[in-house]
């Protein structure tokens, strides 16, 4: 049996990682070398399909980054045991799947084009047009698979650092239709791009750190003047701990009844999440509000442990309250109560970091850092007279509004 039809063998066989056969490179390669024992048209066919979706897929020199990269994202027993760390507690017997798996993945990598031509039993035939055929490069290995020796360690140190299947992938997700959906274009703000509000950040971030350590930490409700880098402080963080195995998914405020569903699918899941409520503010007698307070504190459904909430609101009380709310009503017998009842919901946060628009100077100085890093270079006084005018069109001084007047000088 030469190489050719014994790596196709092993690819029929995958067990553990079988699910890369779903996707769409190492897909059409098992495909082609499947069509060895056809015809010359149904096998060039298949080659041709072949390259043409690499190409696409802009791997034609680099097939062996496609077929492991492909099993680097896939979610199976294993990844998902090597995520939480405890790959080591699997059978023997599914251990030895996996290493057996990854063996014939590389394998399948490490197969050139003209291997695979030179194996199609009618080759000779056809060497007036397989000599024009264009040939894939195989180039190098993805992370941890070109540390593979027969141990599973490197392989289950990218998951544990990286997450498995979606999770490893993408670095963000939302709540959408009844599922958890990968964000494409996720916010790569970073804690070193701030300036000023330390004192909240450095809460933040202490909090998730002991979350993440498995320590005692809270649910986090930031509030405060808008645009003063309340939600971006959540993704920085977000992206600050994801090597250490913390994601974020969003939850719409008007989807928070769905709370119950998305907490047991993170259950299910070995990572750590943040889940981030932007903008959180409710009307009177709103259905969401009795779900997130339950959730909160007490419900049935509460949050899994291996969640937090992180909700941002410019109310430091969350729902709207009016002047009318506070009147005595006729037919209202506990009216103290039922005010107690609507302004509760902020005391279930067992952090609360409040953000507050910036004196002058810390509005400057916030602006001079900004512009600095975009390498602006004009007069500090003409740039601090035009910030405070820009702020004085905005209506106020705040970070964002910092940002946006760089920006406008940058462009």
């Amino acid at each position: 049996m030469n190489k050719v039809e014994l790596t196709r063998l092993r690819i029929a066989s995958l067990s553990v990682f079988r699910g890369i056969l779903t996707r769409s490179v190492p897909r059409a390669f098992y495909r082609l070398l499947s069509s060895l024992d056809k015809s010359p048209e149904q096998f060039l066919e298949c080659y041709g399909e072949f390259y043409s979706l690499i190409s696409e897929r802009g791997c034609s020199d680099k097939l062996a980054y496609a077929m492991t990269e492909a099993a680097l994202f896939d979610e199976n027993c294993f990844t998902r045991a090597a995520a939480g760390g405890t790959y080591t507690e699997l059978p023997g017997d599914v251990l030895h799947a996996v290493r057996r798996d990854c063996e014939a993945i590389l394998a399948a990598a490490e197969l050139s084009a003209d291997e695979v031509l030179a194996a199609y039993p009618r080759a000779e035939e056809l060497s007036e047009v397989t000599e024009g055929l264009p040939r894939w490069r195989c180039g190098d290995c993805a992370e941890s698979f070109r540390m593979f020796d027969g141990s599973l360690d490197n392989v289950a140190a990218y998951y544990r650092k990286n997450g498995c299947g979606m999770f490893a992938r993408y670095k963000a997700f939302v709540w959408r239709d009844g599922d958890i959906r990968p964000v494409l274009n996720y916010d790569t703000i970073s804690l070193d791009e701030f300036t000023g509000y330390e004192r909240q950040r450095d809460k933040v971030v202490q909090n998730t750190k002991a979350f993440l350590e498995g320590k005692s930490c809270n649910n986090c409700l930031l509030f405060g003047d808008m645009g003063t880098g309340k939600s971006s402080t959540v993704k920085a963080v977000a992206n600050a701990f994801r090597a250490d195995g913390l994601r974020i998914v969003e939850i719409p405020k008007e989807r928070l009844t769905d709370f119950p569903l998305l907490a047991d699918k993170l259950s299910q899941l070995p990572m750590k999440f943040i889940i981030f409520i932007d903008d959180l503010s409710f009307q009177h007698q709103d259905r969401s509000y009795t779900t997130l307070k339950a959730v909160l504190e007490g419900g049935l459904a509460a949050r899994p442990r291996n969640a937090l909430i992180y909700a941002t609101s410019n109310r430091r009380h969350i729902v709207k309250e009016k002047l009318s709310d506070r009147a005595f009503e006729i037919d209202d017998v506990n009216t103290r109560d039922n005010m107690q009842e609507t302004l509760s919901l902020s005391d279930r946060f067992g952090l609360t970091v409040c953000y507050t628009v910036p004196k002058k100077s810390e509005f400057l100085e916030i602006v001079a850092a900004m512009a600095k890093e975009k390498g602006i270079s004009i007069s500090e006084t003409e740039l601090f007279a035009g910030a405070e005018r820009f702020a004085l069109v905005k209506g106020g001084r705040s970070p964002r509004c910092a940002k946006q007047y760089v920006e406008s000088l940058y462009t």
